[in-house]
């Protein structure tokens, strides 16, 4: 076969394997998005919510936004930086969290002051929702396993809704801890945007 005839047929079977790769990710994408909403079908373990001088899509933004990201998910005085982000559904995000030197106390999950986590974007639902998987990367057992963060928006008078709801906790993570920390993360979001002009 001559090179001229080669090229063509090259090029089509490249382009065949490229539309079935597309088609397993979607697959991929689907079977992942089932899961995760049989996964939230139930009582969730713990559900923080607070009305945001916001719209869902300022919101949003503010919730796939690197550098936004690290500005209002820190909990308390704790510092943060995202070490890779891929947006979109099957992708995601590692993190860090570091506690600050004023803490006397070590408890980090992946060393003394450092919480380092990997969140998978299971569902991607601009400007309403958005769900994770999230892991820490940890040794310890009781803080192994992936735990569940569903966030939805819902515009009301006065602002938007913002609800988060955990499913799946590690064991050594107490539900009253994880809803002090979301409530911080919310205020923090709330702070930010709020002081953005319109």
């Amino acid at each position: 076969m001559s090179e001229k005839h080669k090229q063509p047929q090259s090029d089509f079977l490249k382009s065949q394997r490229m539309e079935v790769e597309e088609a397993e990710a979607r697959t991929r994408a689907l079977f992942i998005r089932h899961q995760a909403e049989k996964k939230t079908r139930r009582q969730p373990a713990t559900s923080n919510n607070q009305l945001i001088k916001a719209t869902p899509e300022q919101i949003y933004v503010a919730l796939t936004n690197p550098d936004m990201l690290v500005r209002w998910q820190v909990p308390g005085e704790m510092t943060g930086q995202i070490h890779a982000f891929d947006l979109r559904e099957g992708g995601g995000y590692t993190m860090s969290l570091r506690y600050p030197e004023s803490e006397k106390v070590m408890k980090g999950k992946s060393s003394e002051r450092e919480d380092r986590f990997i969140a998978r974007f299971l569902i991607l639902e601009p400007p309403h929702r958005l769900m994770e998987a999230v892991q820490f990367d940890t040794a310890d057992p009781a803080f192994g396993g992936e735990m569940i963060m569903d966030i939805q928006l819902k515009a009301q008078p006065g602002g938007t809704k913002v609800t988060f709801a955990f499913y799946d906790l590690p064991s050594g993570i107490k539900p009253e801890d994880n809803e002090a920390g979301t409530r911080s993360s919310l205020s923090k979001l709330a702070a930010l945007l709020e002081r953005q002009p319109r």
